[in-house]
């Protein structure tokens, strides 16, 4: 599998990334994990969207799903033609979310452009066998295992301390982990976010191949937490930027 990074900055667009987004391609097909605020401007740059396979959304929140909308006008009004209707997998209600989001009736909504349907434990597809897990954040969220040729990667969507997240990445890979906070901000909420090392400590209990830290937010300084990460993590161990491919 090939992993390019579309957007990773967290909690809101950055000066040099949008948020949460990262397409993942094997054999011909490709699906997006995430389409945060600003991501689908940048997709287009990296696949031709036209012919996605689907999107899997691991929670609710804007900087996570919010460019469904745009999405959604593009294979609605294409000069092309209507595009056909692809799977978008995510929470309970993102059909009525998004509805909402872009001022439609809720009885017809995206409808006529994706196929939303909630997460189960395993799903496929085309090539990609694709496992979730609840994870430890406010809204409903979901760890993101995708599996294809033989290579598996793990995303984190958001979470705080999860425990879940060591089982769901088991063996994998890659670990695609946010890492939002560093362990000197002490006035935060609980439940709702990793700091760069316990990103790094989650990595080495599942004993993952590779360590890409996201959802990096653009208050923080990026040196910070690679230092902090690189303090607990004895693998290979990234930062997202905007751009980056690794072959999985």
């Amino acid at each position: 599998m090939r992993l390019t990074v579309v957007g990773c900055a967290g909690s809101y667009p950055g000066p040099d990334s949008p948020a949460s987004c990262y397409l993942v391609e094997h054999d011909g097909a490709a699906i997006a994990l995430d389409l945060g605020n600003g991501a689908f401007g940048a997709l287009q740059k990296h696949t031709d969207v036209y012919a996605l396979d689907g999107v899997v959304v691991s929670h609710l929140h804007a900087d996570h799903c919010l460019d469904l909308t745009s999405f959604y006008v593009f294979r609605k009004y294409h000069p092309d033609g209507h595009a056909p209707v692809i799977p978008v997998l995510g929470p309970t209600g993102a059909a009525d979310r998004m509805a909402r989001a872009y001022d439609l009736p809720p009885e017809e909504g995206m409808l006529g452009e994706f196929d939303f349907r909630d997460h189960v434990d395993v799903t496929e597809i085309g090539p990609f066998r694709i496992t979730t897990a609840r994870v430890n954040h406010p809204v409903e969220t979901y760890g993101i295992r995708v599996e294809a040729g033989g290579r598996s990667l793990v995303f984190s969507g958001d979470t705080g301390i999860c425990p879940e997240l060591v089982e769901l990445s088991r063996g994998a890979d890659v670990a695609l982990y946010e890492a939002s906070f560093l362990e000197r901000y002490t006035d935060v909420p609980p439940n709702l976010h990793l700091t760069a090392k316990q990103a790094s400590e989650h990595a080495m209990q599942a004993g993952v191949g590779r360590l890409v830290l996201t959802h990096l937010v653009p208050w923080t300084p990026r040196e910070e937490s690679e230092a902090e990460a690189r303090a607990v993590y004895d693998g290979e161990l990234l930062l997202a930027t905007q751009g980056l491919v690794v072959e999985v």
